[in-house]
């Protein structure tokens, strides 16, 4: 698969460093401010007597990318709403991924950092319920061969 000059350094940059938040962030509003300014002068091509100038548009399209929606700027013709829809469910979704990405990063650091200092509560009890489970089977099986009987606890 081929990819975009832009997309070689990105991932060239992701192998080499990992994935971090601040970078992850920095792409998508980079992505979005691209987003911004195609989608204004689209609206004001599509909708003229709407939005006078592309400034209106890159307003307009700010307003419903982000959902603040202050409603001086409207689309008035079909086309101009079905752009408003496309940005509108892009932009949702597109933040709900992106938050989701960025909450998995912070996870999967947190995850690996607790690791490394032997502080994973997780890995502690899993440890804790191997080490009675095979007590139970060395108990087990003492029983079953007509072994002493520990004391009661």
């Amino acid at each position: 698969m081929r990819h975009s000059a832009a997309g070689r350094v990105i991932e060239h940059r992701v192998d080499r460093k990992g994935l971090r938040p601040r970078v992850a962030a920095a792409v998508i509003a980079v992505l979005w401010l691209i987003a911004i300014v195609i989608f204004g002068v689209i609206e004001r091509l599509v909708d003229p007597d709407s939005f006078g100038t592309i400034w209106d548009g890159m307003w307009w399209a700010t307003q419903t990318v982000t959902t603040v929606g202050y409603g001086d700027l409207v689309p008035d013709s079909a086309g101009g709403k079905l752009i408003a829809v496309v940005l509108m469910i892009g932009g949702l979704s597109f933040f709900a991924v992106v938050t989701g990405v960025i909450t998995s990063v912070f996870v999967t650091r947190a995850q690996a950092e607790r690791r490394a200092q032997e502080a994973d509560p997780v890995a502690q009890a899993l440890e804790r319920l191997t080490a009675e489970v095979g007590e139970m089977r060395d108990l087990l099986a003492r029983i079953g061969n007509g072994g002493p009987r520990p004391p009661p606890r």
